[in-house]
């Protein structure tokens, strides 16, 4: 099986320039390049697969080179989107730039054998003349193909809202970026989301009329869970691939809540492991009558990949603890995991236990909070608590109580400290 016929296979090509010209490129070593805007401070799971994918052409011995727009990043690809973007601020962009920058050779340097080159569209944008800029990139292009495209389409087609000048002339800047780096870097090969289409046949046709030089494109299917709806998406939002902002533990569940009919595919798009192994997973999986174990895997290839060894091994013992109540095993960096995004958390001066049960929402009423009790329903910090056994204990950390009603529901209580309070063990008002 030829590369392009394992990223078939995976069902990783949405469209290509020329597949067998591209196979035939492939025989030598290529540069291939995808580009990434910053429009915040940290990429999300929508960025995985093309940076999985430069991996796979890294892997096959080719150069991967990931471009950071850091001027594009000014105006914002409006491929697709229903609104003009907000425009943020130069001091903003190049930080993120930054950040990007490093979260990139943070996240692939472990799993590359050589660096990927990462170049900035701002190191050659920022001293372009504008005259010179629409006399020998401007000339190529056609405002009739321009807004016959489809993304395009979608907004002119929308009177209210409509497209800027800034945002029609993306395009431009992406198209001179393959043209750029083809120049600079030999880059050959450009792959991007199967949105980009557009702008990387534009950068094909301008790289052949500068440069002289034959290029190709390559698209990467949108990500879709089998009811159609795009994946990558939760009830809580954006999941990041900075541990700041989505923590190891949220990211490990994230992939383990993936549904029977998604995962196999997940695990073709998203991991190494070969399609023979991934079939063999799922024929197994289908005699068992417990649980599949491909949302385990799954789970565990992509916390590894984003966050190393160490966040693996955290998010699995949290899982673990939360299951089986021995949280006051866990370390304050978990416990902060938990309170970032893990489980409802609030903070509190409270400590009464009714009281408690009531402000978290663990209990509608200071009634419900007593049968609870009663019932033997309620666990703080693994403790069971009891009419008779009435003491809260001592916060984890002296920070943390983690109440904890039947099996499944869960708050971390922040003990908010007074000024006027000395004292860690309080009595429980029953």
């Amino acid at each position: 099986m030829t590369f392009i016929q394992e990223l078939q296979a995976r069902g990783l090509i949405a469209q290509a320039s020329n597949l067998n010209q591209i196979q035939q490129q492939l025989n030598q070593p290529q540069t291939v390049y995808c580009g990434f805007d910053p429009t915040a401070g940290s990429l999300h799971i929508g960025h995985l697969v093309p940076l999985i994918m430069l991996k796979r052409f890294q892997d096959a011995g080719h150069q991967a080179l990931a471009l950071i727009g850091g001027a594009t990043g000014m105006i914002g690809d409006p491929s697709f989107k229903a609104l003009e973007r907000n425009l943020n601020t130069k001091e903003t962009v190049d930080g993120w730039v930054k950040d990007l920058t490093i979260q990139i050779e943070h996240l692939l340097g472990p799993h590359l054998s050589k660096p990927i080159t990462i170049v900035n569209n701002s190191d050659w944008m920022r001293d372009i003349n504008i005259i010179d800029f629409f006399r020998d990139v401007g000339k190529y292009f056609s405002v009739n193909n321009m807004i016959n495209r489809d993304s395009v389409k979608q907004r002119l087609q929308r009177p209210e809202q409509g497209i800027s000048f800034t945002e029609f002339s993306y395009s431009l800047l992406q198209s001179y970026d393959f043209a750029v780096l083809n120049r600079n870097h030999g880059c050959s090969i450009q792959i991007g989301g199967n949105d980009q289409w557009g702008n990387i046949v534009s950068g094909i046709d301008l790289t052949r009329r500068q440069n002289g030089k034959q290029v190709f494109g390559l698209t990467l299917p949108l990500i879709t869970k089998s009811d159609g709806t795009k994946f990558g998406k939760t009830e809580s939002g954006t999941v990041w691939l900075d541990p700041n902002k989505t923590s190891p533990y949220m990211f490990y569940q994230f992939w383990l809540s993936a549904e029977d009919t998604d995962v196999y595919n997940l695990l073709r798009y998203y991991t190494f492991l070969s399609c023979d192994e991934i079939d063999k997973l799922e024929a197994q999986d289908k005699t068992t009558n417990g649980k599949p174990e491909a949302q385990r895997i799954l789970a565990q290839n992509m916390t590894h990949f984003v966050h190393g060894n160490s966040g693996l091994v955290s998010a699995e013992r949290i899982t673990k603890a939360l299951f089986t109540g021995s949280v006051d095993k866990l370390s304050y960096s978990e416990l902060k995991q938990l309170e970032l995004d893990g489980i409802p958390s609030i903070e509190s001066t409270l400590q009464d236990i009714i009281e408690l049960l009531v402000e978290s929402g663990l209990a509608t009423s200071k009634r419900i909070a007593r049968e609870l009790i009663e019932n033997n329903a309620i666990r703080v910090n693994g403790e069971n608590i009891t009419p008779y056994k009435s003491q809260l204990g001592f916060p984890l950390f002296d920070k943390y109580w983690l109440i904890q009603r039947g099996k499944k529901h869960f708050c971390l209580i922040n003990r908010k400290r007074q000024h006027s309070d000395t004292g860690y063990t309080k009595k429980l008002t029953y």
